[in-house]
């Protein structure tokens, strides 16, 4: 679960360094390198630079994933068992999702079916639901 997070965390990396980006793509040293002279630079370039798409998917994805991470966070943390809160953590992720999005259903809904699908097929077990019934808070 860890591995998936580092994906996405280094695409918020990402995303808060468009700009440095923009800068190193466009400047002078850059552009006289040797490196920019091959082919897949021109393709980062253009991807990067000139591509509006790139930049809305980036702020779509974590939109609907950094609110998860947290919950990853939670379940992966030793300190304290997480079994009593998943419920609770889950529901909180959903809601921060949906207030990403501005509560426009459908812009988040078919990410809230996903994460019921996967909440169906692995996490909803009597157990958990024990666990959190029983959770003192």
């Amino acid at each position: 679960m860890t591995r998936f997070a580092t994906s996405f965390l280094t695409l918020k990396g990402i995303l808060e360094s468009k700009f440095a980006l923009r800068r190193l793509f466009t400047s002078e040293e850059w552009v006289t390198s040797s490196y920019a002279r091959h082919e897949d630079a021109s393709i980062i370039f253009s991807f990067i630079l000139e591509d509006p798409r790139l930049w809305k998917a980036v702020k779509y994805c974590l939109k609907c994933v950094l609110p998860l991470v947290k919950v990853l966070r939670l379940v992966d943390d030793d300190a304290k068992p997480a079994m009593g809160y998943i419920y609770e953590a889950m529901d909180r992720a959903k809601e921060q999702i949906k207030k990403n999005f501005n509560h426009k259903e459908k812009r988040y809904k078919r990410v809230w079916e996903i994460i019921d699908e996967h909440w169906n097929l692995q996490l909803h077990r009597p157990l958990h639901a024990a666990a959190y019934y029983l959770n003192p808070k």
